[in-house]
């Protein structure tokens, strides 16, 4: 990310959007976005955490003034912190996560990701997918075994957004049907090189079910969740 990029990220522009973007936030929502201070390879790992926070700074506040966006920073360079890379199953850095993991970008949600990011954030904190009545009973009728959903894409894709949040959210509503059997894994292509590379990624977004690679441009509901029933463990 050049300089310039870097400063866009934090202009009033951007932070006015922000707010009206997220101005419909009811809950709180909380984010855990995981680094290593220590691995200067990690070239996105501290924009990663600024822009995080430059979000909740932007979302509403509570009763008590403080953010409904509460983003707790997850050091591996830190002994104490490691144990949330277990408890998350977060290998790489960095990586955005809510509900545990089963929802996360593996690599920085910067660029298109940005729209993705905080329609999550608002979808979660309202406590509605969006998803239809026909995709949720499936959810808990049909997928009771266990999926992984890799979304791979690029920060540059208009697109992928759409099936970033589709596969978040029916990740979200097995965690409220109370069986988090899905994981939703948002990766960004060109932090993640050796993952666009096993699934021989042409072109984005490109959406893996368990391993294999299922739909190349953004499902539809009702395909999506027949693969993912299909291809459940």
């Amino acid at each position: 990310m050049s300089e310039e990029e870097y400063a866009e990220l934090f202009t009033p522009e951007v932070e006015s959007a922000l707010q009206d973007a997220l101005k419909d936030m009811k809950g709180p929502v909380e984010a855990y976005v995981f680094i290593d201070s220590s691995d200067r390879n990690c070239n996105y790992c501290e924009v990663t955490r600024k822009f995080l926070d430059f979000v909740s700074k932007a979302a509403p506040k509570d009763e008590s003034g403080s953010s409904l966006l509460k983003v707790h920073v997850v050091d591996r360079a830190k002994e104490s912190d490691k144990a949330l890379f277990s408890e998350f199953n977060v290998s790489r850095v960095p990586t955005v996560a809510f509900y545990k993991g089963y929802i996360r970008w593996t690599g920085a949600p910067l660029g298109e990701e940005i729209r993705a990011l905080v329609e999550t954030i608002v979808r979660l904190s309202q406590g509605e997918s969006g998803l239809s009545p026909e995709t949720v009973n499936a959810i808990k009728e049909k997928l009771n075994g266990q999926v992984k959903v890799e979304v791979v894409v690029t920060p540059s894709c208009p697109y992928c957004p759409y099936a970033a949040l589709l596969s978040h959210m029916v990740a979200y509503e097995a965690c409220k049907a109370g069986k988090c059997n899905i994981i939703s894994d948002v990766v960004e292509a060109y932090e993640n090189q050796d993952i666009a590379e096993k699934y021989q990624v042409m072109s984005v977004p490109t959406l893996a079910v368990n391993e294999s690679v299922e739909f190349i441009g953004v499902p539809n509901e009702e395909n999506f969740i027949d693969t993912l029933v299909q291809k459940q463990k």
